[in-house]
């Protein structure tokens, strides 16, 4: 049976008007990473459409106040909140979760904040600024947040990620030695984000916590605003001219974080709503590798 959240969303998203989806999430506590813009605060209104109890973590605060008025006002949810979160601080991140944890269980993470960097710059802890957002970032937040999803159980983490994913050098994660390309960085990166996920999945299985990697598609937003326009002109190219909303690309992370049936499979990939096959995810020693590498580097540890 919907709630009344679910119904009072008359400026959610198109898709779920067009197409009802009985997802009642009115006892689930989500967090998204970076909501305040593009596909994340896309998946944080689908979610508060659903009733859920929704955070957004966002690095800019007054971004961050205008996306959570926005969402609350669409979705009919006054159960909206907004926390200031630089997925990028480790200081950041351990004072995100106390907070966070202070305010409630916590059922449902969405690690969704990522940057794509034209030129190589280092970030406030010494790492360079996408390894730290994107990798550092996803395996810090979910490893601090464990302890409380155990507690709430049962639960669930997506990574938001890509199939554009490839490169990753666990010798060179941060391109110290290989000539710097952001992109080359970035779909590092996003393997690295898919093999956490897949390393995660068998830690936190036997606490009732399914772990997943997801692909939103190739999607126009604020993610490469850095980059040069060549690169808009061939991603168009790359996916017959016609790049996703953000509210499309929100379609597949929405459902691996809302529907009840994946709840029962652990460390799958998804592509437009459908499992697939799990690259990388044979590789056990260079998943544990992986998973050194960054608790080394994050200062935290499943």
């Amino acid at each position: 049976m919907l709630g009344p959240a679910h119904r009072a969303g008359a400026a959610a998203n198109a898709y779920y008007r067009a197409n009802p989806v009985k997802y009642d999430l009115v006892d689930r506590r989500c967090i998204v990473t970076g909501a305040s813009s593009g596909i994340g605060k896309e998946v944080a209104r689908n979610l508060a459409y659903f009733g859920a109890t929704v955070v957004l973590a966002c690095r800019d605060r007054d971004r961050g106040s205008v996306a959570l008025q926005e969402i609350a006002n669409d979705s009919g949810n006054d159960r909206v909140t907004m926390l200031q979160l630089d997925v990028s601080s480790r200081a950041s991140l351990r004072a995100f979760v106390k907070n966070v944890t202070a305010g409630g269980p916590v059922h449902v993470l969405v690690n969704n904040a990522a940057v794509m960097c034209r030129e190589r710059r280092v970030g406030i802890d010494g790492f360079e600024q996408t390894w730290a957002t994107n990798v550092l970032g996803y395996f810090a937040l979910s490893n601090l947040l464990l302890p409380a999803m155990r507690r709430a159980a049962p639960g669930r983490i997506v990574h938001v990620a890509s199939t554009y994913a490839r490169g990753l050098d666990l010798g060179d994660v941060q391109f110290e030695r290989r000539r710097w390309a952001g992109m080359a960085a970035y779909a590092a990166s996003k393997q690295a984000d898919r093999m956490l996920a897949w390393r995660l999945a068998e830690i936190a299985a036997r606490d009732a916590i399914s772990v997943h990697a997801c692909h939103p598609g190739a999607v126009g937003s604020g993610l490469f605003r850095e980059q040069p326009n060549w690169m808009t002109r061939l991603m168009r190219l790359g996916s017959g001219w016609a790049l996703k909303s953000a509210a499309e690309g929100a379609l597949t992370p929405t459902f691996v974080a809302a529907d009840p049936e994946v709840s029962s499979q652990t460390g799958r990939w998804w592509v437009d709503r459908r499992a697939r096959p799990c690259p990388f995810a044979a590789d056990k020693a260079q998943l544990e590798a992986l998973w050194r590498v960054c608790a080394e580097q994050a200062q935290c540890d499943a």
